[in-house]
C-alpha cells in the first residue's frame, strides 16, 4: 500500500518499538564485534526491554532519546560517547529518520522527518480502539479483588475510591492481554455481621441502637423492607430466630443494593465470593493441611499456630484458637489457596489504609505456600477521601449515620465526574475532591477539560464532513507546524503509558495523560485549521489534518475508555 506521498507505510511509520529493535540490533551488533575482536568481555546479557526510548523534555532535543550508551560503555570498555557516536550513525540509516545527534556524556537523540511522525495519525484511526493496547500480561489470569464493602451499610468513599480505581485497573490490565476476573469479596462471616443483625431488629422493635451498632436511617429502611419480604409471622419468633431473620433477609436486602449502586456506577463484578462458604467448603481445613505437610504448622498452647516468623513477620499467627474458634488469618489462608488452585497466576487485593499493618503476615502466608511474595500475590493500599464543598468537607450522610457514601458523590457530581476524580491521582495518596471545581464547565475542572477535548474533535469532524473535507488523502510529510509536532509526539506515547500504568497498577496515568492530550490538542485547534478559510479550496494539508483530528480524539476516547468514563461528542 502506498500513502499520497507515494511512500509505502511501511517505510515512513517509525514507531518507538521499530527504532528501539533497531538499537538493540545495533547494540547487539556492536557487542559482537567488540568480542570477535578482543576476546573476552564481561558483558551482562541485555534483552530488548533494556534498550529504552523516552521522549525528551525539551523538544528541541529531538522526537525520541536513549541512554543505553552509559549503561554499556563500561562493560565494553569504552568512552560512551564513543559508542554513542557509532550507534548514531546506524540510527541515521534508518528510513524515515531526518538526523540523530550525540549530546552530553552520551545520549543519543533522535529526530523522526515530517512524514515519518505525521504517519503516526493514520496508524492510530485505522487501529481505533486497539491503539495502545499491547500483550505485556498475555497468557497471564490475574484476580483482583477490591471494593469488598461490608453488607452492614452504604459503600463510604473509602470502598468508593476502590471502586473506580479497582475497575480502571482491570480495564488496564485487560489492555495490556491481562485474564483478569474482577473479584468481591462478600464478608457474610463474623462479628460485624451480627452486629449488623442486632441494629435492625433494634430498628424493627423500637429499641435503641446497640452500643456496638450501627446507626443512620438505613437501618430504619433495611428493617421495613425485611418485614415486607418475610412470609410468616415474625411477631411471634423468640428473639434468637428474629435476629437470624434479620441476618439473613437483612444482609441479602443491603448486599444487593450494594451491587445496584455499583453497577450505576459502572462497575460489575465477575465473582461474588462468600466468606462463609471458605469455612462450609472446607477450604480452611485444606489451607491447614498444606501447611501441615509443607511444615509451617505447630501447636502450642491448645492452639494451631502457623509459623510465619520464618518468613519476615514480626510474630507467630493463631490459626485455630484454644476454643476451637477460628481466627481471621484461617479465612485468608483458605481464601488464598482457594483462588490458587483456581488458576491464577497474580492475585491483587485492595485494602484500606487501616490494613497496612496486615501486608507483612499476607506476605508470609504466600511464602509459607511455597508462593513469591509480590508476584503471586499484590496487596495495594489505598488512603482517604474527603468530599469538600465551599471550602468544608461535606457533612454525615444522614442515611449513613456516620459516613459519607457513594450516593452523596453521585448526586453531587454524577457518575463520570465522580469516578474521574477518584482515578486521577495516585491511590496511595489521600484525597481531597472539590465538588464545587467538578461541577463547573471549565477548563479547571479536569474531567470537563478532557471531555470538552474530545467533543471538540468531533465537532470539528462534523464540520469538516459538511465543508467536504474528508480522509481520502494523507500527505503526513506536510504535517510541519510545531504544534502538529507536538501532538503527534504526545499521541505517540499513549502505548507506552498503559503499559506502565499495568506495571505499576497506576490507572491514575491514564488520565494525567490524556489531560496532557487534551492540552496539546486545544493548542493546535488554535493554529492549525482543518475546514478551509472562505473561498479556499480543500487540500491534502486540510484532509491530513482531518487524520490527525481524528487521531487525537481516538486517543481520549481510548483513554477516557480505561477510566470508565464517557466521551461525550457534545457538550
Amino acid at each position: 500500500m502506498t500513502l499520497a506521498t507515494g511512500l509505502p507505510v511501511s517505510l515512513i511509520d517509525v514507531t518507538p518499538a521499530e527504532l528501539s529493535q533497531s538499537l538493540f540490533d545495533l547494540v547487539t551488533a556492536s557487542v559482537e564485534r567488540r568480542r570477535l575482536d578482543g576476546g573476552e568481555l564481561a558483558f551482562p546479557s541485555l534483552s530488548l526491554s533494556d534498550v529504552t526510548l523516552e521522549r525528551p523534555k525539551n523538544r528541541e532535543h529531538g522526537d525520541w532519546a536513549s541512554s543505553i550508551s552509559m549503561k554499556i560503555a563500561k562493560p565494553l570498555g569504552v568512552n560512551p560517547r564513543e559508542i554513542a557516536s557509532e550507534l548514531a550513525s546506524g540510527l541515521q540509516e534508518l528510513p524515515g529518520v531526518a538526523s540523530v545527534e550525540v549530546a552530553g556524556p552520551g545520549f543519543i537523540n533522535v529526530r523522526l522527518d515530517a512524514a515519518a511522525a505525521g504517519a503516526l495519525a493514520r496508524t492510530i484511526v485505522e487501529a481505533g480502539t486497539d491503539y495502545g493496547t499491547g500483550t505485556k500480561y498475555r497468557g497471564i489470569r490475574i484476580n483482583l479483588e477490591f471494593v469488598s464493602a461490608n453488607p452492614t451499610g452504604p459503600i463510604h468513599m473509602g470502598g468508593v475510591r476502590w471502586a473506580a480505581v479497582g475497575d480502571s485497573l482491570a480495564r488496564v490490565l485487560q489492555a495490556e492481554g491481562a485474564d483478569v476476573t474482577r473479584e468481591y469479596y462478600f464478608n457474610d462471616h463474623g462479628s460485624q455481621i451480627d452486629r449488623f443483625a442486632r441494629s435492625v431488629l433494634a430498628s424493627y422493635l423500637g429499641e435503641p441502637t446497640p452500643e456496638d451498632g450501627y446507626g443512620g436511617s438505613y437501618i430504619a429502611d433495611i428493617a421495613d423492607k425485611v418485614v415486607e419480604r418475610y412470609d410468616g409471622d415474625l411477631a411471634s419468633l423468640p428473639r434468637e430466630a428474629q435476629q437470624e431473620v434479620f441476618r439473613s433477609v437483612g444482609v441479602d436486602l443491603m448486599f444487593s443494593e450494594i451491587k445496584e449502586k455499583l453497577h450505576n456506577f459502572g462497575v460489575d463484578f465477575d465473582v461474588y465470593f462468600h466468606e462463609d462458604s471458605l469455612h462450609e467448603s472446607g477450604a480452611v481445613e485444606r489451607a491447614i493441611e498444606r501447611l501441615r505437610e509443607l511444615g509451617h504448622i505447630f501447636e502450642a498452647d491448645g492452639a494451631v499456630w502457623l509459623r510465619t516468623t520464618e518468613f519476615g513477620d514480626d510474630r507467630d499467627r493463631v490459626i485455630i484458637r484454644s476454643n476451637g474458634e477460628p481466627a481471621y488469618i484461617s479465612g485468608d489462608l483458605g481464601y488464598y489457596l482457594n483462588k490458587r488452585e483456581r488458576g491464577f497466576d497474580q492475585n491483587l487485593i485492595m485494602l484500606g489504609a487501616d490494613h497496612h499493618g496486615y501486608v507483612g503476615r499476607m506476605m508470609a502466608m504466600v511464602e509459607a505456600f511455597g508462593d513469591v511474595p509480590g508476584v503471586n500475590l499484590q496487596i495495594l493500599i489505598g488512603q482517604m477521601v474527603n468530599l469538600i464543598r465551599n471550602g468544608e468537607p461535606v457533612r454525615m450522610s444522614k442515611r449513613a449515620g456516620t459516613i459519607v457514601t457513594l450516593d452523596d458523590l453521585v448526586d453531587a457530581v454524577g457518575v463520570d465526574a465522580g469516578r474521574y476524580a477518584l482515578v486521577r491521582s495516585s491511590s496511595d495518596t489521600q484525597l481531597d475532591i472539590d465538588l464545587d471545581l467538578l461541577g463547573k464547565r471549565t477548563n479547571d475542572n479536569p474531567v470537563f477539560y478532557v471531555q470538552y477535548a474530545h467533543a471538540r474533535t468531533c465537532s470539528v469532524a462534523r464540520n469538516a464532513d459538511a465543508s467536504g473535507v474528508d480522509l481520502s488523502a494523507f500527505a503526513p510529510e506536510l504535517l510541519t507546524h510545531e504544534s502538529e509536532s507536538a501532538l503527534l509526539g504526545v499521541l505517540q506515547e499513549y502505548p507506552r503509558v498503559v503499559a506502565q500504568a499495568a506495571e505499576l497498577r497506576e490507572p491514575h496515568r491514564i488520565a494525567r495523560y490524556i489531560e496532557e492530550v487534551a492540552g496539546y490538542y486545544h493548542r493546535w485547534y488554535d493554529n492549525c485549521r482543518v475546514i478551509p478559510l472562505g473561498e479556499e479550496p480543500v487540500s491534502d494539508l486540510h484532509r491530513t489534518r482531518l487524520w490527525l483530528n481524528d487521531a487525537a480524539g481516538q486517543v481520549i476516547r481510548n483513554g477516557l475508555g480505561l477510566l470508565g468514563v464517557a466521551a461525550p461528542e457534545r457538550m
